[in-house]
């Protein structure tokens, strides 16, 4: 059993927003690069976005709600998974700050402390920590 089959179609759905949102990021500048397709082709099959849904997606990302988080544990959480997959197989090499840092902002991290909160993401992901130390280490950053 997958793990969409334990949700309802909200929980298709909030993917499928959340993968537009991803690739709006990656085509802002015109056109997506091969380690961002790679990166999208990854991502796509983490959040279980369909080939015929991930095929949409990408011919036109902007017919799909943006689903941002509210909270802002739900957005170190997305930022925690984006993080580590951009870490984990570097993929996107040496552009992985540049992209995190758009991903980041997509999120509604602030484009003033946007390079702080990757570098401080990417150092906790190269100490191994787990998704809750990381919403622990971000949220306790400044104090």
């Amino acid at each position: 059993m997958s793990i969409s089959d334990l949700f309802d179609s909200g929980f298709k759905e909030r993917n499928q927003g959340h993968f537009a949102s991803i690739v709006r990021v990656a085509i802002e500048d015109g056109d997506i690069s091969h380690e961002e397709k790679a990166f999208l082709d990854k991502l796509a099959k983490r959040l279980e976005i369909s080939d015929q849904d991930y095929k949409e997606i990408l011919a036109n990302p902007f017919k799909y709600p943006i689903n941002p988080p509210h909270l802002y544990v739900q957005r170190l959480e997305r930022l925690y998974d984006l993080s580590y997959m951009v870490y984990a197989d570097h993929i996107l090499g040496p552009k992985q700050k540049e992209i995190l840092g758009r991903f980041a902002l997509a999120l509604g991290f602030t484009p003033g402390n946007v390079k702080y909160i990757v570098d401080k993401a990417l150092s906790l992901l190269v100490l191994n920590v787990d998704s809750e130390t990381f919403v622990y280490e971000m949220q306790h950053m400044n104090k």
